[in-house]
Order: structure tokens, then sequence, then C-alpha cells
């Protein structure tokens, strides 16, 4: 499966990270990266990287790499500024699985980290999917989390930025761009019930996040040639069953719960 990432030259020692992220959480996974470069030789050789000469423009860039591809192709997007830090592999490859081998015709996009916003009831429809691995799909509404890695069909991407203006100044402001953007109703993206991965940042306002720094040297990679470092870190997602013993940690480390604790040591005495 091709997977689509959207990096420029100066970014992409973030995507070597983010690629040597996958390689190294997801050993067997069926991804080839394809990777947009400008005025510098690609610096990663391997069977799963392919390099694509692009113009310098974000839109430009896009549609480069998407040209050869059908638009009902599954392709997954992947852009360098997030990385996944824990994915549940398993329940991932079934995924891949189904689309594969299915092709469901109901469904233009699948995210499987599903975090923030997408709790609440109004960013999804109501409407609901089950997955040939019986994983349970819930749709969303828009664009909202387009930004996030996901298997989608060549042709969500590609309509999406067919209808951004042919100049972007900054990645940033695709976001007030991606706000205006109507999704035709037939492109039904999910995103599964339950969360099955962890992805950081990697940057902020064109700083590196420290929780990307930190993963970058430790794993002996090269670093960007960014501003500096912010202080802190920004991680999306926590995996099944984490939320909840942390809202019971939080609560037996309440005000109100340290009250009725002290209250029964009192009446035991």
């Amino acid at each position: 499966m091709n997977a689509i990432v959207l990096t420029y030259d100066r970014y992409r020692p973030l995507a070597d990270h983010m690629i040597f992220k996958y390689d190294q959480l997801w050993s067997d996974h069926p991804f080839c990266f394809r990777v947009p470069f400008q005025d510098h030789p690609p610096t990663r050789t391997g069977s799963r990287v392919e390099y694509r000469k692009s113009p310098s423009d974000i839109r430009g860039t896009v549609l480069t790499l998407l040209e050869d591809l059908d638009g009902d192709e599954w392709i997954y997007w992947c852009i360098d500024d997030k990385y996944p830090i824990q994915l549940d592999v398993p329940a991932i490859r079934l995924i891949h699985a189904w689309i594969a081998e299915s092709d469901p015709v109901d469904a233009a996009g699948v995210l499987c980290s599903r975090f923030g916003n997408l709790w609440k009831g109004s960013y999804l429809t109501g409407r609901r999917e089950v997955a040939g691995s019986g994983e349970k799909l819930l749709e969303m509404k828009g664009y909202g989390h387009i930004w996030v890695h996901q298997f989608v069909r060549v042709k969500v991407i590609r309509s999406l930025f067919e209808s951004f203006p042919v100049s972007i100044q900054a990645a940033k402001a695709m976001d007030g761009l991606l706000e205006r953007a109507v999704k035709p109703e037939s492109y039904r993206l999910f995103v599964t019930r339950r969360n099955l991965g962890i992805y950081g940042e990697s940057t902020t306002r064109g700083l590196l996040t420290l929780n990307c720094h930190e993963s970058i040297i430790a794993n002996g990679l090269t670093l960007p040639e960014l501003k500096g470092i912010a202080p802190r870190r920004i991680v999306k997602g926590e995996m099944p069953g984490t939320f909840w013993e942390k809202a019971r940690f939080r609560l037996k480390r309440s005000p109100a719960m340290r009250a009725v604790q002290r209250f029964r040591s009192w009446t035991r005495v």
C-alpha cells in the first residue's frame, strides 16, 4: 500500500523519524512510503521508501504524489508532523486486511486513532459500520481529523487539495481552509470506536516538541534544523483502559474522596 507523506526538504528529518517509528513499532507493515523532495537529494534508501520530485508548493506536492494513482485506490495518509508512539498492531493489521481484501464500498477512510473531539457525539454522524474483523466504526463529520494518519482513498485527499488555492503561505493556513471545505456526502470517513494508536506531534509553532526531540535523540536519528525546542510534550490518544485508570486515580486523589477516606478512618476508631 502506498503511504503518502506530506513533507518538504527542511522537515525531511521529521519524515525519516516518522517512518523509522512505523518500522520499529510495526516491523511487517504493508506500506511503501512515497516521500517528496524539492531541491535536496534523498537521505534514506530501501524497498519501503520511494522519493518523488515535487514542486515547492504544498498543493502541488500532494497532487504530484497522487498523480499516477486511481481515485478509488486506498492509501495510507501520513504527514510528517505526527509519528506513532504506540500502536495496537494486531487490530490495525486486521483493518488493513479488511480494506485490502474486501474494498468496502461504503467507506472512503478509516482512522484508527480516536482522541479529543472524536469522543463527542457532535463530531459524529451517528451512523456506524462494522469492519470485517469485527471492529466497530463510527462515521465522522467533515474533514476535521484529516491531518491524523489514516487509511483513505486517493480521491478524498486529491479533491480536498484541488479545492485549496495554488498558493498556501504556510501549513498552518490549511486549518482555516479545512474549516471551509465541504466534504462530499459519498466520502464516508470512519474512526474506530476504540482508540488503536497513540501519536506524538513533531512540532508546535515552528519549534520541535520535547517528545519528538527526545524520541529522535533516543533513536540516534538526525535532528531537523528548527528554531528550537518547545518546553512541552504533545501526545494524542490513550489506549483502551488507560483513560478510566487515570480517571479512577484522579478520583481517589480528589478532595471529596480524601474527605470520605478520612471519615472512614475516623469511624473505624
